[in-house]
């Protein structure tokens, strides 16, 4: 889908495209350990990391940044999963 909206392929189309995914399953409720998450909330999830990838590229933010700033949002989100999983056992 990348390279037919792109109309060119490449070698490094979709680069990190994984970071999204997961980002957007654990941003939006699903568990470490599983078993636990909707499909509602991990498009909640997609929409929340695309929104905050579309900010970046507004406001000019440099890729390795944007990138950074995503991986730390993946972090919190798995840390605050952990840590109330965890605080409710």
């Amino acid at each position: 889908m990348f390279a037919s909206w792109l109309r060119s392929a490449s070698t490094t189309a979709g680069t990190l495209f994984e970071l999204d995914a997961i980002a957007a399953a654990f941003v939006g409720g699903v568990a470490v350990s599983g078993g636990v998450g909707r499909v509602v909330g991990s498009i909640i999830g997609a929409l929340v990391m695309a929104s905050l990838t579309n900010g970046m590229n507004l406001m000019g933010i440099d890729i390795s940044y944007q990138y950074i700033v995503r991986a730390g949002v993946l972090a919190a989100a798995v840390i605050f999963d952990v840590a109330t999983r965890t605080r409710a056992k």
